[in-house]
């Protein structure tokens, strides 16, 4: 494949799964020869991540969706730096990036929808018109966008979040990790990874937590992210008088050696396209609790690579931990088939060949491969 040069554009300020996503994504095409840039808001985690690995930044205010002087500025950014392709992802900058690219006249303009939740087209909403393509995170989430959100099927293509396998490895042993968090070797082990937002759901992990220690479990519950919901978690961790036994370690760069040391993965949210920390996961061997929304039991298929859960219900999260406390083997096993589903469905080279390849498909619809 020819090099591209790429403009990719987010206005999110949080730094979760998406944000994760996109910077890979940036790097893996740098590393087969394209020109990648973010277009972003200097105030923003991504733009921090961005210049600490290397990634090229543009910097625009972004303040609105029908921002006009951001829209101009980065119209003029692509006639400059000649485009082939803008993709967008979080709402606001979906709108900022997507006018821009139509009046510059970008060839291809393309869109991740990295959240499960329907959005539809309207004459208000228009900028769902604008791109040639819309990238989404699994066949669920593919099929609701199609079906009940009324995009063409042409149109709409899945790529799974890829995951670098070969380099999201644990670099310290378990007994070390476990030591530092003052966790037995013996210790049954739980592990949340997200940003803690309401959309996560962690009360439930929590509260089910509580209950699997009510009826007799024994464990240790860490939760690693930070976010807007802490201090409501920590006070639950309190109220629930599970302090000795549940703790909150804030943002971790360590993430794969927490996951090494931990026993089983636990993912309690309401809505969720591809968890990546799920997916990270069951790539390493951890057999996962998860709520069965969006597109998550493509991940953890249920009583093979993990435990499906209803979503809001504390009481199935309990006697789901309850199952793998009590049976090492079938942690195993499902650990076992985990990792392979994830390296051979969600590996990082299978994420960017489909990009690659819906890049060069609307390239080439416009003449201009």
């Amino acid at each position: 494949m020819r090099p591209l040069k790429i403009l990719h554009t987010e206005w999110s300020d949080g730094w979760g799964g998406q944000e994760r996503r996109i910077l890979l994504e940036c790097e893996g095409l740098m590393a087969r020869g394209h020109q990648v840039e973010i277009a972003t808001r200097e105030s923003c985690w991504t733009a921090k991540e961005a210049r600490s690995r290397g990634i090229p930044t543009a910097f625009f205010p972004m303040a609105r969706k029908l921002d006009f002087v951001s829209i101009r500025q980065l119209r003029a950014h692509l006639r400059q730096g000649r485009f082939d392709v803008v993709h967008t992802h979080s709402g606001i900058d979906a709108w900022i990036g997507g006018i821009a690219a139509k009046w510059a006249g970008t060839p291809a303009l393309v869109r991740t929808r990295h959240l499960f939740m329907p959005f539809h087209r309207s004459p208000l909403n228009f900028v769902h018109y604008l791109p040639d393509r819309l990238f989404c995170l699994g066949d669920t989430m593919r099929t609701m966008l199609v079906d009940e959100c009324g995009f063409p099927d042409r149109e709409v293509v899945n790529i799974p979040t890829g995951i670098d396998f070969g380099q999201f490895r644990p670099s310290r042993n378990r007994s070390e990790v476990r030591a530092e968090l003052g966790v037995g070797d013996d210790e049954f082990l739980v592990l949340v990874v997200g940003v803690l937002r309401g959309v996560k759901r962690h009360d439930i992990a929590i509260d089910g937590f509580a209950r699997f220690l009510k009826a007799g479990g024994r464990g240790r519950l860490v939760l690693a992210g930070d976010g807007p919901m802490r201090s409501n978690m920590e006070e639950l961790v309190r109220s629930l008088g599970i302090e000795d036994q549940a703790r909150l370690l804030g943002h971790r760069t360590d993430v794969p050696d927490l996951m090494g040391a931990a026993d089983t993965l636990l993912l309690t949210s309401r809505s969720e396209a591809q968890s990546q920390a799920l997916t990270q996961g069951i790539g390493l061997g951890i057999p996962a609790v998860a709520t069965a929304v969006g597109g998550v039991p493509e991940v953890v298929v249920h009583e093979r690579t993990g435990l499906l859960v209803p979503p809001g219900d504390p009481d199935a999260v309990a006697i789901a931990l309850h199952r793998l406390a009590d049976n090492p083997t079938l942690r195993r096993q499902l650990g076992d088939a985990g990792r392979e589903h994830a390296n051979r469905r969600y590996s990082l080279a299978a994420m960017l060949d489909a990009t690659e390849a819906a890049y060069r498909t609307v390239l080439e619809e416009k003449g201009r491969w």
